[in-house]
């Protein structure tokens, strides 16, 4: 059966679910890494914080703290990883054997639909966790970097490639947690896909609740109000990107 023919087996609204969708999935990544400075994200604000942070690294004696709070992270990413990998692996599975899907959803929805549309739908499923496995697998390696990265920073504060080094493991840092936020909305709107197995108002209904969950922590949380609350200088100097 060509994809044209696949298409085919699926309404309009179906069409127009998978499109909000990915719309609201592309565009609150958008949003959130390029939200304006008037009202910045939590993770832009956090950005500001990170590049901070690999400054005061520069003046810290001993810098044991610095390599445990890098260490944390990479197993936070790891963790992750690991759990899309148990995710798609039992994904897998169970595309194999879409027929036990297909009986289970159709004493749900009360709808006879081929094989081959429960097999599209768990598709979507899985290229989200595939998606969120790639983000947190770059996530850690560049942690690594930054680890890297601040073990060549030198000991003296005062010598010249200090802070520029610095400066680079703060970035690299910023951007190693954006892969990492990355993958967590990749998951979220992942479940959220689920929702197509009970039909298209549900996957909407689903989608439109995840944004706006997401919007609600990135821009009205109470953990974003404590870090606006009190100018610390800290993230008046996160740039876009």
């Amino acid at each position: 059966m060509a994809w044209l023919d696949r298409l085919l087996l699926f309404s309009p609204i179906d069409l127009a679910a998978v499109g909000v969708l990915l719309v609201l999935w592309l565009g609150l990544s958008q949003l959130i890494e390029h939200s304006p400075r008037r009202l910045p994200s939590t993770s832009r604000l956090m950005a500001g914080y990170r590049r901070e942070w690999m400054r005061q690294f520069v003046i810290r004696d001993p810098r044991i703290f610095d390599s445990q709070i890098i260490g944390n992270l990479r197993q936070g990413t790891a963790f992750f990883a690991s759990a899309c990998m148990i995710a798609l692996g039992g994904g897998f599975a169970l595309l194999g054997n879409a027929e036990r899907l297909q009986g289970v959803a159709a004493e749900l929805v009360q709808a006879e639909h081929p094989v081959v549309v429960w097999e599209m739908k768990l598709l979507l499923l899985l290229l989200f966790a595939a998606n969120a496995f790639l983000k947190f697998v770059w996530a850690h390696r560049l942690f690594g970097y930054c680890a890297v990265l601040m073990a060549a920073v030198p000991v003296d504060p005062t010598d010249p490639h200090a802070l520029p080094r610095a400066d680079k493991a703060g970035e690299i840092n910023v951007f190693a947690a954006r892969s990492y936020n990355r993958g967590l909305r990749s998951i979220y709107f992942g479940i959220a896909s689920a929702a197509w197995l009970l039909g298209p108002w549900p996957l909407i209904v689903a989608t439109v609740f995840t944004a706006l969950v997401i919007v609600r922590r990135e821009f009205a949380s109470r953990s974003r109000e404590i870090l606006l609350g009190q100018s610390d200088g800290a993230h008046g100097d996160v740039t876009p990107g």
